[in-house]
């Protein structure tokens, strides 16, 4: 896009393509360089002290506070989400930690969803409580009935939707509201609905947190977390990730601006792809049930039809029961499922999942085994011949 002041009202896809990009200032490159800097010259002293002068977090003042390549990803993140503004950290679990660490406090009291991801219930168990901060979970299918677990030192709402490894789908509208009436603030790890499926800010959401580890990048190849605020979120928020040190590496920033230009097309083929395993999958005399909210069938599909725009690839599979050793023959009997942490790349992953472990507001109960599936962009027939292989090992070994 050419910089000019002419309205403009591009959708999405295109907004993907176009925004955080700045040819004109790098020489005509399409892709802005990579920027390795920590100092940051200034010419005189005129221009160092209007530097200093200029509102906090804009311009390029320091390599720990931003570099061109990171504005723009930014940039990028913030417009496709509808927020106010980004920040980059280096992980996925800084950009859980950062938002909760700026908007609590000794004597606050945070609200936590039960099926949040394991580390975000552990900084509250640990580093949270240890600075006078409690933490109650709460059942994900409370919606509006979280009004009775609000106190009047309740600053905080955090959300996961879908839940991580169970996959119930959140009232966010309904919570939200709640929330924002108790003068608390809503947070919500949005990494599977990533910027482009979950447009949180118009569901009431202040801070949406990405471990842009998974979709943003989408190659398995880098380290990085995203923050997208609200206006009256962002000083706070960016204010405590600075103090804390939290920045990114140019490399990893340089690669998710890349991988955001792909978003939308490979998202589709995810959930193409998902859609057609998960299907197979209930058809399957092993298992037991089918956690994808993109299923006609799932009891968060109705929540998820009209707040999502789409699903990205990762679902979870409950078997039906079956002792750890054919499990554990099923998996390792996979030739295309890897078995590995995180998601979200162009590969397909697995891993067994044990939710009874955490669960404490709403204790997870199943016929069976429970494993994560990410569906990556294989052909989805040669991932389901796979599957099939490992669910005939499963059954062998079980007898």
């Amino acid at each position: 896009m050419k910089l000019d002041d002419r309205p403009r009202r591009y959708r999405q896809d295109t907004l993907l393509t176009h925004v955080g990009r700045h040819p004109e200032a790098n020489h005509g490159a399409v892709n802005p360089p990579v920027y390795h800097a920590s100092t940051i010259l200034s010419k005189d002293m005129a221009e160092w002290e209007a530097k200093r002068a200029r509102p906090p977090f804009t311009g390029v003042r320091y390599g720990l506070h931003g570099t061109p390549g990171t504005f723009a990803l930014e940039e990028l993140l913030a417009k496709i989400e509808g927020g106010y503004r980004a920040m980059l950290l280096s992980s996925g679990l800084a950009a859980v930690t950062a938002p909760l660490q700026a908007l609590l406090g000794a004597g606050d009291h945070c609200l936590m969803v039960d099926s949040c991801y394991g580390p975000a219930r552990n900084f509250c168990e640990g580093i949270l409580r240890r600075c006078g901060v409690e933490t109650s979970y709460y059942d994900p299918l409370i919606g509006e009935g979280i009004a009775k677990l609000m106190r009047p030192n309740t600053k905080v709402v955090y959300c996961e939707s879908p839940g991580s490894l169970t996959f119930e789908v959140q009232d966010i509208p309904a919570i939200a509201a709640v929330a924002h009436k108790h003068g608390a603030r809503l947070l919500m790890d949005n990494t599977w609905g990533t910027p482009y499926l979950f447009r949180s800010f118009e569901h009431g959401v202040d801070v949406s947190i990405h471990a842009a580890t998974k979709y943003i990048g989408g190659h398995s190849d880098i380290m990085l977390g995203a923050v997208i605020t609200n206006e009256e979120c962002f000083l706070p928020v960016r204010t405590a990730s600075a103090q804390i040190g939290h920045c990114a590496g140019p490399d990893d920033v340089y690669f998710a601006l890349r991988g955001m230009r792909t978003l939308s097309v490979r998202l589709e083929r995810h959930q193409k792809n998902a859609l057609e395993v998960a299907r197979w999958l209930q058809t399957r005399p092993e298992v037991s049930r089918v956690l994808y909210p993109a299923l006609p069938d799932d009891p968060g599909h109705a929540i998820w039809k009209r707040d999502f725009l789409g699903a990205s690839g990762l679902l979870g599979v409950v078997l039906k029961a079956a002792a750890k050793e054919a499990v554990y023959a099923f998996i390792d009997a996979l030739d295309l499922f890897g078995i590995g942490a995180s998601w979200g790349g162009f590969e397909s992953l697995i891993q067994p999942a044990y939710p009874e472990r955490m669960r404490t507001a709403r204790p997870w109960q199943a016929e069976g085994p429970l494993v994560r599936l990410h569906i990556g962009l294989e052909d989805p027939q040669d991932l389901i011949a796979d599957l099939a292989q490992g669910l005939d090992k499963l059954r062998a070994v079980a007898g």
